[in-house]
């Protein structure tokens, strides 16, 4: 394997390396309020091919929420300011930590912004780019802003009730996965969700899109509130080539509801395995 060459010293996120050391580099980023086992539907199929990191977003899953505060120790400003900028830049960090100059990048709504970011301000870091019930922009920023007092106030306990038919079909909510996911989103971190409640008001990416020329899936859930079809097919519209794949049934998480339909399509789109020499 590739020593490390960081670029840019700084806190990592947790994260977990899966795979064969010569596949081809992938990075998979969370939704917001999950951990990186949004991804355990896809993973066993992608390490045949991919090296693959997961990540946890700031506060969620393993990752630390300390705050900034103008010191490199902490992985997002908690005074309003977190951009989707500095979660992309945590990817870079980690990409660089395991000697990825390259990498295939797939993305859950939030994770999918971060994809999008790095599309338009890093294109020469990524080889493909999937996005999986995700946006250019998540509504209203003020929607967002109150979320993040909410649930700073409140703690995530009190968004538990309404992820139901927002993230999934309510009778999914009762399996074993739709449990867990709900668990990790009683578990994540008050401040770190705020802040990457924070990091979506301050997101817009909509008029960069035509510019993107990373080989680009957009996977929309036909059921999806959160961000409905019509958003994938705003990404897919303005996106040179992209490809728009939809799940009818799907809601906001719909690679773990119907993993059936996202993983091939993932697959197609990310294609196979590369030499170590290629990873430079």
């Amino acid at each position: 394997m590739t020593a490390p060459v960081p670029r840019a010293p700084g806190p990592l996120p947790y994260h977990r390396v899966d795979g064969p050391p010569d596949g081809r580099p992938m990075i998979l980023g969370p939704s917001l309020g999950t951990s990186l086992a949004v991804w355990e539907p896809q993973l066993a199929a992608l390490v045949h091919t991919h090296h693959v990191l997961r990540w946890d977003l700031p506060g969620h899953g393993a990752s630390p929420a300390e705050p900034m505060a103008g010191s490199p120790s902490g992985l997002l400003p908690s005074d309003g300011s977190a951009t989707v900028g500095h979660l992309a830049a945590l990817v870079l960090r980690a990409a660089d930590a395991q000697g990825w100059d390259r990498f295939d990048y797939g993305g859950v709504s939030l994770g999918g912004a971060v994809g999008l970011h790095l599309a338009v301000h890093h294109p020469d870091r990524l080889t493909a780019l999937s996005l999986v019930c995700s946006s250019a922009r998540f509504g209203d920023p003020a929607t967002w802003r109150e979320r993040a007092r909410t649930v700073r106030v409140h703690g995530t306990e009190s968004m538990i009730a309404s992820r139901p038919g927002v993230w999934f079909a309510p009778d999914y909510e009762t399996t074993p996965r739709g449990l867990a996911l709900l668990e990790d989103l009683r578990s994540t971190d008050a401040g770190g969700y705020a802040a990457c409640c924070d990091a979506l008001a301050a997101f817009d990416l909509r008029d960069r899109l035509a510019g993107i020329t990373v080989p680009t899936l957009v996977v929309a859930g036909g059921r999806d509130p959160a961000t409905p079809p019509a958003h994938a097919r705003e990404i897919a519209d303005c996106v040179p080539g992209a490809v728009l794949v939809e799940v009818p049934d799907g809601a906001h998480l719909a690679n773990a509801e119907h993993p059936e339909a996202v993983t091939p399509a993932l697959l197609a789109h990310h294609g196979g395995r590369r030499t170590p020499t290629d990873r430079r």
